[in-house]
């Protein structure tokens, strides 16, 4: 479909490029990036079935882990099925309210993401420096309502971001060039100054990844102090071992999370990186979760090889 030039603010679709500048290795690429959703799609769903169905897992770092699971699900079913059909059939067509809802779910959730991962945070410094209060203060209702308190908090300041853009007059171009929709990237085809739009985007963005990566490194400041204070030689490893499979996550969702943020506002990063990098801060956390957790932890990994058929009840 080509590519045209809008002189009315109304329109009703965008062209996602995919890669500019890879378009000739679009289909090499599809290959890691289908291998990585697959195994995102199995692997989460492996992890939901296998904390659903052992009680022993029923504990607040496991649920919380659960909820990120699921948003890993839908995140990853939101872009990657699309970046298939341009790499595959070229189907770089995208109604602007499916680009809308996809600019929605897609920040909405990686905001989800990062509360879910400051509720795992906060749940190993309550078991780590305060173990004798741990049940008493994360209860399951404690826990239903951090889970609602992030998911509220990820609709209601990422809500208002489709309508800013719905509301914007498109008359440069219909052609993104992503393979998907981003809210700056939108913003940037706007034929009216958008510095405001941007301004509040940095502000909400500030609020809740930004605000979360900072609780998150304070709490693990204050972990790793009273892990450090320990007499024991065996229960400093045995602590820092329960919080190493939750840092690895954590610096493979914000490293990549962080240079999407910056190259947008700062530039000079080749476009081609960029979209690549954007690419696996939505791809690869997804993966890992479940593999990181899956091997580190033995419940998860027993239940999951029985689940699987490769391990007697």
């Amino acid at each position: 479909m080509a590519a045209s030039n809008w002189t009315t603010p109304h329109h009703s679709t965008f062209i996602l490029l995919g890669i500019p500048g890879l378009e000739a290795a679009h289909v090499w690429i599809s290959i890691p990036f289908c291998s990585i959703y697959i195994l995102s799609v199995v692997g989460n769903c492996l992890l939901l079935a296998v904390i659903k169905s052992e009680p022993s897992l029923h504990e607040p770092m496991y649920l919380f882990l659960a909820m990120l699971a699921f948003a890993d699900l839908v995140v990853s079913n939101t872009t990657v099925p699309k970046t298939l059909c341009i790499f595959w059939f070229r189907d770089q067509a995208i109604h602007i309210d499916a680009c809308l809802a996809q600019i929605f779910l897609i920040h909405s959730l990686t905001t989800m993401e990062s509360g879910f991962m400051l509720a795992m945070a906060f749940d190993r410094y309550v078991a780590i420096c305060n173990p004798l209060r741990h049940s008493d203060i994360l209860t399951h209702q404690a826990i239903a309502k951090i889970g609602l308190g992030v998911v509220m908090k990820g609709v209601a300041l990422l809500g208002l971001h489709p309508f800013l853009l719905k509301w914007l007059p498109y008359c440069k171009t219909n052609v993104i060039s992503h393979t998907y929709c981003e809210f700056m990237v939108l913003a940037k085809l706007a034929c009216v100054d958008t510095t405001v739009i941007s301004a509040y985007s940095l502000v909400i963005a500030f609020f809740t990844g930004g605000l979360d990566f900072i609780l998150i490194v304070l709490s693990y400041i204050l972990i790793l102090r009273t892990v450090f204070s320990l007499p024991s030689k065996q229960a400093r490893s045995k602590s820092l071992s329960t919080c190493s499979s939750h840092i690895c996550i954590i610096l493979m969702f914000y490293t990549p999370a962080g240079f999407t943020f910056l190259s947008h506002r700062l530039g000079h990063v080749a476009p081609h990186v960029h979209i690549l990098i954007a690419n696996i801060y939505l791809l690869l956390p997804p993966m890992m979760n479940p593999l990181i957790y899956g091997v580190r932890t033995p419940g998860i990994r027993q239940r999951a090889l029985h689940i699987l058929g490769l391990k007697p009840a």
